[in-house]
């Protein structure tokens, strides 16, 4: 089994995997192509897919029963003990995380002075 999901790819891209594989929703593609039919449609991902993102995942013959590649994606899969996980990129700081400001709000600021 193979699924390839695409994010922001050209159209043509995926008229041309709808060739091999079925698009069971807009950008996620589904089939069972040989070993050698798959890694030509990642080759025409790799080359086509421009400032996209692609995902592709496959069965193979390992402990989890799969493997996948990815493109241009934030979250990274990593060998760990012969296991593939993701690697998510760490969190940007976010308002919660910095200190609260000192003084009056803005908000408060207006209702104290507008008396």
């Amino acid at each position: 089994m193979t699924v390839i999901v695409l994010s922001n790819c050209p159209v043509g891209l995926r008229g041309f995997l709808t060739r091999w594989l079925l698009e069971v929703s807009p950008g996620v593609f589904v089939g069972r192509p040989s070993a050698r039919i798959r890694s030509a449609l990642w080759a025409a991902v790799e080359e086509h897919a421009h400032e996209g993102r692609a995902l592709l995942t496959y069965t193979t013959d390992t402990e989890q029963g799969y493997t996948f590649e990815s493109l241009d994606h934030q979250w990274q899969p990593e060998d760990h003990e012969g296991i593939t996980l993701i690697r998510r990129p760490t969190a940007q700081p976010t308002a919660a995380d910095r200190p609260p400001r000192q003084g009056w709000s803005t908000a408060a600021k207006r209702r104290r002075y507008a008396r």
